[in-house]
């Protein structure tokens, strides 16, 4: 059987949380068959929305497990498979494959800022024992940079490095690393992880996005990715000022990825505490968050609380 195809509007979600703090799967069962059932494209766990460093190796490797069976195929997981260092990412890599993945996403390494020749080392001893597909997570903001000449380099060498899902948010950057990689590599696979500029990143030839607004509003970036798709431009226009408006609030109310927590709370889920304490001031400025993103709801023709509810878009 052929692989899932991997485009559109992948779904970075959170995990939900019981009252003691534990991962509650059932919880991250409906919510996954909710994403999917509002039109997402894809899955994609264990990434920075999904708070993968607030997890134990074992929690990461469980939540792949229930969100691919939760997903039961009917979209691709890409999932997250980033440790510390390159021997718990291939074991994490075998997991995914294991669990039914279609592909993994990596990032660069964290904590130590790192040359490019040393990014690109640790990429290409991972694609020496990976079993399954991979996709680069650009984020420097949090991680070493990886710069287009070595992502080139990786999709040269190695035909499982399928793409790359780039959170820059940098237009240009963009451009200039489509134009490098597409030569060589015309299937490759291109992702931004910044909503605030969907619509000129899927226009210059990006094949989807991986944003943490469609945890809240799938129905929105679905929307959006359709009207590009038809050329629409007006309606695409207007629907991404509509994303930026959820996007910001989501993203600087609150310590990322408070925010998305709140929101998707809003949506009926239970999300639970955080597993990062807050003070009772951040408690109180996320009350303020959440009145703020209920009237967002409501221009989208949503009551908060009922996940039953679609979006008007």
């Amino acid at each position: 059987m052929a692989a899932a195809p991997i485009s559109g509007i992948l779904s970075p979600h959170m995990v939900p949380l019981d009252d003691r703090g534990r991962i509650d799967e059932a919880e991250l069962a409906r919510y996954v068959t909710w994403l999917i059932d509002r039109g997402v494209h894809g899955l994609y766990p264990n990434g920075s929305t999904g708070e993968f460093t607030r997890f134990s190796v074992e929690e990461r490797r469980r939540i792949v497990s229930v969100v691919c069976q939760a997903a039961a195929g009917r979209v691709p997981v890409v999932a997250g498979a980033a440790e510390a260092n390159v021997a718990e990412t291939i074991r994490a890599c075998e997991h995914c494959l294991e669990a039914g993945a279609r592909a993994v996403a990596i990032v660069a390494p964290f904590y130590y800022k790192l040359s490019p020749e040393s990014v690109y080392a640790y990429f290409r001893e991972i694609m020496q024992h990976a079993p399954i597909d991979v996709t680069l997570y650009n984020i420097p903001a949090l991680a070493s940079p990886i710069d287009v000449a070595t992502v080139r380099r990786l999709a040269e060498e190695f035909p499982r490095v399928i793409g790359i899902k780039d959170s820059t948010g940098d237009i240009s950057h963009m451009i200039r690393l489509i134009a490098a990689v597409k030569p060589v590599r015309p299937d490759f696979l291109f992702l931004t992880g910044w909503e605030a500029a969907l619509v000129p990143m899927l226009l210059i030839g990006c094949d989807g996005g991986t944003n943490a607004t469609s945890g809240v509003l799938p129905e929105l970036t679905r929307a959006l990715y359709d009207a590009v798709k038809a050329g629409d431009l007006a309606r695409a226009n207007a629907l991404q000022h509509r994303v930026t408006a959820v996007f910001d609030p989501l993203l600087q109310g609150a310590d990322f990825p408070e925010g998305v927590r709140v929101g998707v709370g809003l949506r009926g889920f239970r999300m639970g505490p955080s597993r990062q304490p807050a003070t009772p001031g951040q408690l109180a400025e996320r009350e303020k968050l959440a009145e703020r993103l209920r009237g967002l709801l409501a221009d989208c023709g949503v009551r908060s609380g009922d996940p039953a509810a679609a979006a008007r878009v």
